[in-house]
């Protein structure tokens, strides 16, 4: 099993395309092969843009398995639970399908204290035979995983990344310059400047859109190159903020949709974006450089 795997460059956190109810397999496929042939670092499965609550534990499995028979690059995959026995139940299922790293979540709801997410997290690596990146998103999960947290649990040897949705540019810097996880930006407003604070990467759902440009952009600031960079960036950030003007992934799968890549089906409660929204978001695509 894949155990070096670098948390590094553009990971693309995929959404689920659904047809008359079911996961579109298909349409997953096609969507894959698209995004792998871009220069992305790999793929995020059933986790928050890929609807994951949503979908039943063989749809995620199903999922799974059609991704990792596509992509050719590493493949993420979401195993949050309210409880290590349930993550590592999700865990075990999924190891029939070659995932290369789980993502993590705090339980969401439930706000355990940090000594509780502290036990919760090494439960599920000393379990788990592939590297863990913590996923901390406390605006989905109700808790937020403070720095001294992490930086404990940055010992455990499976415990490699963070995805970082903290909103706390103070916290992300100190993760960095500690240096013992691999942080990837998840908050895609905020891109920029974790990689010019020493970041290695995004995990951004925004890249599933002109794929190219954002790979480009990412590539330069990996370089060191910030002309370019910030050129790039000015061109992306107005559709990167207009992506998450309504609940996330409902505008993505609108400008999937329009380019006919997938049906513009989302599970409920979730709703399809706005007419006044998807004009906009296809306005904004159609600004951008036709070349990286």
């Amino acid at each position: 099993m894949q155990t070096e795997i670098e948390f590094s460059g553009v990971w693309i956190p995929l959404i689920t395309p659904f047809r008359d109810g079911r996961v579109d397999h298909g349409s997953l496929s096609e969507l894959v092969c698209r995004l792998k042939a871009s220069g992305i670092a790999g793929f995020t499965v059933c986790a928050t843009t890929g609807e994951a609550p949503l979908l039943d534990d063989d749809e995620r499995v199903a999922v799974l398995s059609t991704v990792k028979s596509h992509a050719a690059l590493p493949v993420m995959m979401g195993a949050s639970g309210a409880t290590p026995a349930r993550v590592i139940a999700r865990m075990q299922a999924a190891l029939a399908h070659r995932p290369d790293a789980f993502l993590v979540s705090a339980p969401a709801y439930l706000r355990p204290s940090q000594a509780a997410l502290r036990d919760y997290f090494v439960a599920i690596a000393d379990a788990s035979p592939l590297p863990i990146v913590i996923y901390d998103i406390p605006a989905r999960t109700g808790v937020r995983l403070e720095l001294e947290t992490l930086l404990g649990l940055a010992a455990h040897p499976r415990i490699r990344a963070v995805k970082d949705c903290g909103g706390r540019v103070d916290q992300t810097e100190a993760l960095i310059v500690n240096g013992r996880l691999q942080v990837l930006c998840g908050n895609d407003s905020e891109w920029f400047v974790s990689r010019c604070l020493g970041g290695v990467g995004a995990a951004a759902a925004s890249a599933h859109v002109r794929t190219d440009l954002f790979v480009a952009f990412d590539r330069a600031l990996a370089e060191s190159d910030l002309p370019r960079a910030r050129t790039l960036w000015r061109h992306l950030k107005p559709l990167t903020t207009a992506l998450f003007d309504e609940p996330s992934p409902a505008p993505i799968k609108a400008v999937l949709a329009a380019a006919g890549e997938c049906s513009d089906e989302l599970r409920a409660p979730m709703t399809r974006a706005t007419h006044a929204l998807r004009r906009r978001l296809i306005a904004l695509v159609e600004k951008l450089p036709l070349r990286a």
